[in-house]
């Protein structure tokens, strides 16, 4: 007996939703109130803007930028273009010009869908990227204008077509979406998703050990659909008849918390500086929103503090999953919950907060392995530390255009994670490996001690970077910014590491600063601290 040999394609998945439960709402916050519009109108409009990007001649494997917030619109670019053969690149709208630049021309886009506020950060690119024919301008009745020479609105550009399109056969191995990694040496990077590789990702992340994703849920995604496709949430959502709320350009906590409550929000994703923004604008706040809705956030881009994801179960009963994954991984490749095993039932809640205090488990299809320099395989047992590798079906086996042998190894994603993995099978980030910090030939992990030190309820934030020394080759100086009218003096912060660490790990010093520089994807730029504090002939004491 043989089984149907059924091509996994996006455009077999993507419309299910709107035929099931066709009513669902997709809700996308205004300047005024919110645009609404259902699944079946945006399975429709997705259809029209297939057949407007026919007709000016777009055929499959071509690129497709879009410059543009979480919306409706962005949703139907999601839904129609992988459908009708083509491929979507999300630009990030927080990239360099000259970042933009590079990867316009790298990918060959030949449209643009811009929103209309963001058309200002397009203007000086445009005599740099010939290979752009067309701007399409999605306005939200608030004004904007661009002087690229050919440009249309984007309902002009969609009216007129039919709302049904004959979706191509494809091969599954077609190219379906492009992003491009940030805050990386060099160019930036493209990773091109297949349809092949989406499909089984977006199964995947629906299920109840995953995300758990359901028709059932109210998602806001805070996770901007230019980074890593939006988690791929999106995609989840369009095929199970989720109802999805946007919060477009409104990235605000305040936005974020009347959209929770008014629109019945169940599930949300976003990174960690925003759960901390929303943490802190709830307790200046206390009793202005009802979250009784809202059961679990994703969170994912760096490791998200133990105390933060406390403070949401033992206040709201809202769970934060941690996630662990990269542009490169599709990106969901770890996730942990709370009680995560049937072997699990009943542990006390202190295992259950280490368990979310870890990247968590392997996501079913993927295979994850730490090695030493010589690429032997380490062992499972939480305390050997080794370069974090990933293969499956949606790992990334090259980047477009770009050889870039150093971040493959046979058969293996090389991460630039240094990880742990202990008897239970987590895994557990211990820093970027340009993060890592080697002190007298030991490490330090950062975002260890920057776990430890957010904790102290008078720090907002905090980011550990290593500083050259003359004596122990580096050693850690943490940068922090205060919770909104608190004070800590150095002694203090370093005392509170001292009851997790030994006195070779402690920071040598406590720098505070007004605001941390933010990258493309919301994680702090270490980078930036790092450049900072060489620009400034930053020397440390010995202080040991």
């Amino acid at each position: 007996m043989t089984m149907q040999n059924t091509p996994l394609l996006m455009s077999r998945i993507l419309g299910r939703g709107a035929m099931l439960d066709p009513e669902v709402e997709v809700v996308t916050a205004q300047a005024e109130g919110t645009h609404r519009q259902t699944l079946k109108q945006t399975w429709e409009r997705a259809q029209q803007l297939a057949h407007a990007l026919n007709a000016h001649g777009i055929k499959i494997g071509d690129r497709v930028a879009s410059f543009m917030w979480n919306n409706y619109r962005h949703l139907e670019l999601y839904q129609g273009v992988p459908c009708m053969g083509s491929v979507l690149h999300t630009l990030n709208i927080r990239l360099s010009s000259k970042d933009l630049v590079y990867i316009i021309n790298h990918a060959a886009d030949r449209i643009i869908f811009a929103d209309e506020d963001l058309l200002p950060l397009l203007e000086r690119l445009w005599d740099k990227v010939p290979c752009v024919e067309l701007l399409v301008i999605c306005r939200h009745g608030e004004g904007g204008e661009s002087s690229f020479k050919n440009q249309v609105d984007y309902e002009d550009f969609i009216a007129g077509h039919k709302a049904n399109y004959d979706w191509p056969d494809l091969p599954e191995t077609a190219p379906m979406g492009l992003c491009y990694t940030s805050g990386t040496t060099g160019n930036p990077k493209g990773v091109m998703y297949t349809n092949r590789s989406t499909y089984l990702h977006t199964i995947t992340e629906s299920m109840t050990d995953a995300i758990g994703l359901s028709a059932l849920d109210s998602s806001l995604g805070i996770v901007p659909m230019f980074h890593a496709m939006g988690w791929g949430l999106p995609f989840a959502a369009s095929m199970l008849g989720t109802k999805q709320v946007m919060p477009h350009r409104f990235m605000t906590p305040d936005s974020f918390l009347n959209l929770i409550q008014n629109e019945k929000v169940t599930i949300s994703a976003g990174v960690p500086t925003i759960w901390q923004g929303v943490r802190a604008t709830l307790e200046a706040k206390p009793d202005t929103w009802d979250l009784s809705n809202l059961t679990r956030c994703t969170c994912g881009g760096s490791a998200p503090p133990v105390e933060m994801m406390r403070w949401y179960w033992k206040t709201y009963n809202i769970e934060i999953l941690q996630g662990w994954g990269m542009t490169e991984t599709n990106p969901l490749g770890t996730l942990s919950h709370k009680v995560a095993k049937y072997s699990q039932h009943g542990i006390p809640e202190e295992k259950q907060f280490e368990n979310i205090a870890k990247a968590g488990l392997t996501m079913p299809g993927l295979e994850i392995e730490i090695f030493d320099e010589d690429w032997n395989p380490l062992p499972h047992d939480g305390e050997a530390i080794g370069e974090l590798c990933i293969r499956g079906p949606w790992i990334a086996a090259e980047y477009y255009n770009d050889p870039q042998p150093e971040k493959f190894h046979d058969g293996w994603l090389v991460t630039g994670d240094v990880a742990k993995i202990d008897a239970e099978q987590y895994i557990i980030i211990c820093d970027r490996s340009k993060d890592m910090i080697k002190s007298g030939g030991e490490w330090i992990s950062s975002v260890d001690l920057e776990n430890h030190i957010v904790a102290l309820p008078e720090i907002a934030q905090a980011a550990v970077v290593a500083q050259p020394h003359p004596k122990w080759d580096e050693r850690p100086v943490a940068v922090v910014t205060m919770a909104e009218g608190k004070e800590l003096d150095q002694a203090t912060v370093i005392e509170h590491c001292s009851k997790a660490f030994a006195k070779w790990q402690l920071p040598d010093e406590v720098v505070v600063v007004d605001s941390m520089p933010i990258g493309p994807t919301g994680k702090i730029e270490k980078k930036t601290i790092r450049a900072n504090f060489e620009k400034e002939g930053y020397q440390l004491p010995d202080l040991r």
